[in-house]
């Protein structure tokens, strides 16, 4: 899947579910949920050491699904998340390093901004697709429009701090392609194996999806 085939999904989908999950075997059963209420996605993020192999997990269960890698903090977790069987990684900075190892490797990294001054690091090493994190407390809805003012051609994916209340305002903003749910998929859920609560979540999300009419 190429970047702009994996970039047309999440802008059809609004919202990518952000999970973090402490037990690679819950990861199929997870999948399964997501994939059966309408939300076929999920950025695994590597906040638990389980997250390589629930990444694997995921992919061999629902082949079709778009995977991603959260949390990336360094190349060695670039190579491991796409040798997993990530599409794509994300971190919340950015990181010169990580993100040269990703370019040279043909590895699709959305990189973690939240100033003017990185998004023109990203910029001049060739990213136009972005992170904008943390959303709220960098600066929120205000501080994402006044980034696309004089940057353009950029595609942003807000993610902390975003909720079903304030979904609609980030949807709003024509750059964002979708946004980080963490609401979504709770690790408390997760370990409970409360399937039908996180089934809940994304039915609700995708309702409020279409009443906004993003």
């Amino acid at each position: 899947m190429n970047i702009k085939e994996i970039n047309q999904k999440l802008r059809e989908m609004r919202v990518m579910p952000v999970i973090q999950i402490e037990n690679a075997k819950d990861a199929p059963s997870l999948a399964k949920v997501l994939v059966e209420n309408g939300l076929p996605a999920a950025e695994i993020t590597f906040r638990s050491d389980a997250a390589a192999e629930a990444i694997r997990l995921m992919r061999e269960a629902y082949p079709e699904m778009i995977i991603c890698a959260g949390t990336v903090l360094n190349a060695e977790q670039a190579k491991l998340a796409v040798e997993s069987g990530a599409d794509f990684v994300v971190s919340p900075g950015f990181n010169p390093n990580t993100v040269r190892y990703c370019i040279d490797n043909n590895i699709h990294i959305i990189a973690g901004v939240n100033s003017p001054s990185q998004v023109e690091q990203a910029l001049e090493m060739g990213l136009n697709s972005l992170k904008f994190f943390p959303a709220e407390a960098s600066g929120g809805v205000a501080m994402l429009r006044s980034l696309t003012g004089p940057y353009k051609g950029l595609e942003f994916m807000p993610t902390g701090g975003v909720n079903v209340i304030n979904l609609g305002n980030y949807l709003a903003i024509p750059e964002v392609v979708c946004c980080g749910g963490t609401w979504i998929a709770p690790v408390d859920r997760i370990a409970d194996n409360d399937w039908e609560v996180i089934g809940e979540n994304v039915r609700n999300t995708l309702e409020t999806i279409k009443k906004i009419g993003a």
